[in-house]
């Protein structure tokens, strides 16, 4: 039962930390604003991932007729989908 819980509590561990994101830093987010208004779109909530992936998503952006949209973009801030929320 031991070994259970242990295991259990390393798998929850490992699991949060690759989930973890971070926020972009003054310049990156000024990049990812530029590129959302290209595109007619505002606001939401950055982030970047941490994995060495290089993406930044933008969470309940607003776009045309007010719907919410999530953003993914690429290292170099190119849109790369936008799924409605």
């Amino acid at each position: 039962m031991k070994r259970l819980i242990a295991l259990s509590a390393c798998a929850l561990l490992a699991s949060t930390a690759a989930f973890a994101d971070e926020k972009p830093s003054d310049a990156e987010a000024a990049k990812i604003k530029d590129a959302l208004t290209a595109w007619g779109c505002s606001g939401g909530e950055y982030e970047k991932e941490s994995e060495a992936s290089g993406v930044y998503e933008v969470d309940d952006a607003k776009c045309a007729g007010g719907i919410q949209y999530d953003v993914k973009l690429d290292d170099k801030f190119v849109v790369r989908s936008i799924t409605r929320d």
